[in-house]
């Protein structure tokens, strides 16, 4: 393993993200506390409980969830995309660096990224609500999982897209839609039955119910069901980046 190549890239990632600091952190922090101001207190005075947890603490590990899926997506598709926009990409294909440690230092910079944020966000929630964590271990563990589950699948992005357009589709289209959907701001356990069924389909409940369990010891799901989705869905992130530089699909066409 060449950890100079690793640490080279990891940086100049991490260099990236602290030049735009106030878009890469101050605007999620803003954003999240927006959410805490409107979904808190508005839909608070109304929700007052929800599993024996107030409604504005239950928000929390979704709003953490939320905030931490998209920006690992969206800086590990930009940190991919834009070597290959720029034509530079083809410096790193040539150096004696294989395709592990291209992806450990582009998803190690995207991952780091986004747990800052996630961390960020968690201590601006004890500004707004009285936020008690059940199980400490299992909730770092479970922000990892996820921080790198999904800047992998970002990295697959950034691989496929053809342009900036094509990089904000997914995140746009898909995953926002089901983060919304997959229980941040709602038990699953409060739709109708139908709707519940449906629910089990959206892979981001699992993360979400898991996450939540390890905050309040409550989940909409086992907490065996949601490792075993978290640890399925890396699975075969790494085997699709695999297969990828593999092929050449995508970087050398």
């Amino acid at each position: 393993m060449n950890w100079t190549a690793i640490r080279a890239i990891y940086l100049f990632e991490m260099a990236r993200f602290f030049r735009t600091l106030a878009q890469s952190l101050i605007s999620p922090v803003l954003s999240t506390s927006l959410y805490f101001v409107v979904f808190g207190a508005a839909i608070g005075s109304r929700i007052q409980e929800i599993e024996g947890v107030s409604y504005g603490s239950f928000i929390v590990p979704g709003l953490i969830m939320l905030s931490v899926i998209t920006q690992a997506i969206s800086n590990a598709s930009f940190g991919i995309y834009f070597p290959k926009f720029i034509g530079t990409i083809y410096e790193l294909l040539s150096a004696p660096v294989n395709f592990l440690e291209i992806v450990a230092g582009y998803v190690g910079a995207a991952a780091t990224k986004a747990l800052f944020i996630g961390v960020i966000i968690l201590i601006t929630a004890f500004f707004f609500v009285d936020v008690q964590i059940a199980h400490p271990l299992a909730m770092v563990a479970f922000l990892l999982l996820t921080c790198l589950s999904f800047a992998l699948l970002g990295f697959i992005i950034g691989i496929w897209a053809g342009n900036f357009e094509q990089l904000q589709l997914v995140p746009l289209l898909v995953v926002t839609p089901l983060v919304f959907l997959g229980g941040s701001f709602y038990s699953i356990s409060m739709l109708p039955p139908a709707w519940q069924t449906i629910s089990y389909f959206n892979p981001v409940v699992y993360l979400i119910s898991g996450f939540r369990w390890a905050f309040f010891g409550t989940a909409d799901v086992p907490i065996g069901l949601s490792l075993l989705a978290i640890a399925g869905f890396t699975t075969v992130c790494l085997l699709v980046i695999g297969w990828i530089f593999k092929t050449g699909w995508r970087i050398r066409q």
